[in-house]
């Protein structure tokens, strides 16, 4: 998981000093790595945030650029950062970095705060780091001119729990994002008709066409649902994973409950946001156009169920096909009725395989949700399912 988030003028930051033994330790700077989107770009030999960031709040302009997973010869579940950077007043610089589990899944993205390595949930060999730079719009961006990273085995080390949120998924108010044109925290430029979710966390915020984060959103009686990838952060707070037992901001509300709602619904915070805005309303989840009109079939903002597949466990494929979405059928046949919608790179549990009709020349379909199918035959399998 991951960062370093501060705040001031030119610093060297350094994460966990004496680390235990045999660490894994690697630098990135602009002249060894690739930027892999258009949120923060190199200049005069920095990482800085682009000028050209068309979806932004009125309070804040967020970029990222994931770097190249970093592959360990023995396993570690500690990771610590240097950061040399420029920081004017009221801007930030975060690390985060995630560790690849057994299941060949991510864990979230963990922040690596200053004089403290961040602990990953298990012990892995597989590595990553992201670069967050966020500034208000009328700011100098932060300049990151080098990242020094330190990756270690320390079995005294206690680990962020991971605990598995409910398979029936949460109830949040979600509102339609739109802003086409614009782009997503993660690198993205909204299309019309898009298929992706924003969620009020980075924790979860999943690469550039990657689902590697992906929700199950379903409207409150379940017959549509949608499963996209989280590619934005909002709505309202940047800090609010609700749907973690340990959240990073308002630990003394419930699971499950966005600090949005209880602040617009009960007060709570005196019904501001972490930005000190008055909330308007308590979405806990924006929808893109396509995710909002067709996969769910709203007209209007409104309550959801929404389950975070990252955090359910159990076998698991990605959705890749050539279009925008996959058809989710009532039955494993192409006759059967339209029940909702699976997005290009979502990454969907896989409940169990059964046979139907031959597509593409494969005759497996899997049930994603009761009553709900997709052919195989779009699907990359990364844990296969058993059979129904």
């Amino acid at each position: 998981m991951s960062a370093v988030l501060i705040t001031g003028a030119t610093v060297g930051v350094t994460a966990a000093p004496g680390l235990a033994a045999e660490p894994g330790t690697w630098a990135l700077t602009p002249d060894n790595t690739e930027p892999d989107n258009r949120t923060i770009i190199e200049s005069g030999g920095s990482w800085t945030l682009s000028g050209d960031l068309g979806r932004q709040s009125a309070d804040w302009t967020t970029g990222t650029l994931t770097f190249p997973a970093k592959h360990m010869q023995h396993p570690v579940n500690r990771v610590a950062a240097r950061v040399d950077a420029a920081i004017p007043d009221g801007t930030e610089v975060a690390v985060d970095v995630r560790g690849k589990r057994p299941d060949g899944t991510w864990s979230e993205w963990t922040e690596v705060l200053p004089d403290t390595p961040a602990v990953l949930p298990n012990r892995t060999k597989t590595v990553q780091a992201r670069l967050v730079l966020t500034a208000p719009p009328d700011a100098r961006s932060p300049q990151v001119a080098r990242i020094e990273l330190s990756a270690s085995y320390d079995a005294s080390a206690k680990p962020t729990a991971e605990v598995a949120g409910p398979a029936e998924g949460y109830r949040v108010f979600a509102t339609r994002e739109g802003l086409v044109g614009g782009t997503t925290a993660n690198g993205h430029v909204i299309v019309a008709r898009d298929h992706f979710v924003a969620l009020p966390s980075r924790r979860g915020l999943a690469d550039k066409n990657s689902g590697n984060y992906t929700v199950q959103v379903c409207t409150e009686n379940g017959a549509r649902c949608e499963w996209a990838p989280v590619w934005d952060v909002g709505p309202w707070n940047t800090k609010d994973d609700y749907w973690n037992p340990n959240r990073e901001m308002w630990q003394d509300l419930p699971q499950g409950k966005p600090e949005a709602q209880a602040a617009y619904l009960e007060g709570y915070n005196g019904g501001k946001d972490q930005f000190g805005r008055k909330v308007a309303n308590p979405a806990g989840i924006d929808l893109a156009d396509g995710t909002f009109w067709d996969g769910l079939g709203f007209t209007d903002n409104g309550w959801v169920i929404v389950t975070y597949e990252w955090t359910v466990g159990g076998p698991w494929g990605t959705v890749a096909t050539s279009g925008p979405v996959l058809n989710v059928r009532a039955q494993p046949n192409t006759s059967s009725a339209v029940v909702g919608l699976a997005a290009k790179y979502a990454q969907v549990r896989i409940e169990c395989a059964v046979k139907g009709q031959v597509v593409e020349g494969n005759d497996t379909w899997f049930r994603i949700n009761p009553g709900k199918y997709i052919s195989a035959a779009y699907v990359r399998v990364g844990q296969a399912p058993p059979a129904c």
